[in-house]
């Protein structure tokens, strides 16, 4: 539905789960005896470019496990209409990715906007985006549908809206907002570079002063990214732009390498946020060496491995192979964004 104009071009498809693996995963997990406390519906793409498959997740989620806080992403780009059934379907929370206020900023953003099946010229485009954007925010927080904002720094592009964005979005009743810097990849588009600290320091004051400003610890709470002390961390490169992670309850970074089936793969969707892509089965045990050779084929697009522990023979083999394995036992998402230049490492490293 939308396009980013500086998003890599990458062959590499990624499909989406339907509502029954998504259902099914679920299950899984309880089964386990997993504490599960909500489920977030985003990427691959759009879920409101699939409204059905969408609504009929949540629903289904919704019926068996009532207490599940539910969750979607999107642009908003025709999400209005909808808001009222994803609610009835047990919605509770909407994250809504704004990152301009006026047509003139997104058309330098978008490379193109496609409303439902239709093309338009981009100016129009734009116009229906920030309009729908609006729209929807409105109609959530009216609903009683938590909103929150998500925005992308764009070097030179949108900087000098944020402040904006949050405003205009607090006045229609989003609850906080998140500042996500812009990561540049090999074979992006244009020639953007990240944001530096100075930049996202002054943007997240000018929103805080609006909305609070979520990803950041606050004082002595908020979850911190665990690292090893004084590391000097790797980050994305060319073919390698995802960090692998192995985890039991999905949120934190709890498993030994040894002991995973499978692994969860993060890295940025085609909008520049970073997410869980997919997982992937792990080599079976009992095949000596060959076993983490075989790893380093499978995670052949990731430049890091997050686990909670491993024996020296897995580490030294997919360091020769690419692949930093950083022991820690952080929460997972707070300890990705650190990897890719957010949030901050916690000094209690190990």
């Amino acid at each position: 539905m939308t396009r980013i104009r500086f998003a890599v071009v990458s062959d590499r498809r990624m499909t989406a789960i339907t509502p029954d693996e998504a259902v099914a995963r679920v299950e899984e997990l309880i089964s386990r005896g997993i504490r599960v406390e909500g489920v977030e519906i985003a990427g691959p793409g759009d879920p409101m470019a699939t409204p059905h498959a969408t609504i009929e997740c949540l629903a289904r989620l919704h019926r068996n496990h009532p207490d599940l806080e539910l969750a979607v992403v999107t642009s908003g780009l025709g999400a209005a209409p909808l808001v009222e059934s994803l609610a009835a379907s047990g919605m509770r929370r909407l994250t809504l990715c704004v990152d301009a206020i006026t047509t003139v900023t997104a058309e330098k953003i978008y490379a193109w906007i496609r409303p439902g099946t239709r093309t338009v010229p981009l100016a129009k485009a734009a116009d229906i985006l920030v309009h729908d954007q609006a729209a929807t925010a409105g109609i959530c927080a009216r609903a009683g549908v938590a909103v929150r904002i998500a925005t992308t720094v764009y070097p030179g592009f949108n900087e000098h809206e944020v402040e904006e964005i949050a405003l205009k979005m607090a006045e229609l009743g989003a609850q906080a907002i998140t500042l996500l810097p812009y990561l540049p990849l090999p074979g992006d588009m244009g020639s953007l570079v990240k944001p530096d600290a100075a930049l996202m320091a002054l943007v997240s004051a000018q929103a805080a002063r609006h909305l609070p400003v979520l990803g950041e610890p606050q004082g002595g709470g908020g979850e911190w990214a665990v690292l090893p002390q004084g590391a000097v961390l790797p980050g994305p490169s060319s073919g390698r732009t995802n960090v692998a992670v192995t985890s039991e309850s999905g949120m934190d970074i709890d498993l030994h390498l040894g002991q995973a089936s499978r692994l969860l793969i993060y890295g940025p969707r085609a909008d520049g946020l970073v997410c869980l892509l997919e997982t992937r089965p792990a080599p079976s045990p009992g095949t000596g060496g060959s076993r983490w050779q075989e790893l380093a084929l499978i995670l052949s697009d990731c430049f890091a491995l997050l686990t909670a522990a491993a024996g020296d023979v897995p580490r030294e083999t997919l360091n020769r192979k690419g692949i930093n394995v950083l022991i820690t036992d952080g929460e997972i998402e707070g300890t990705v964004d650190v990897l890719y230049g957010g949030g901050k490492k916690n000094k209690k490293g190990r």
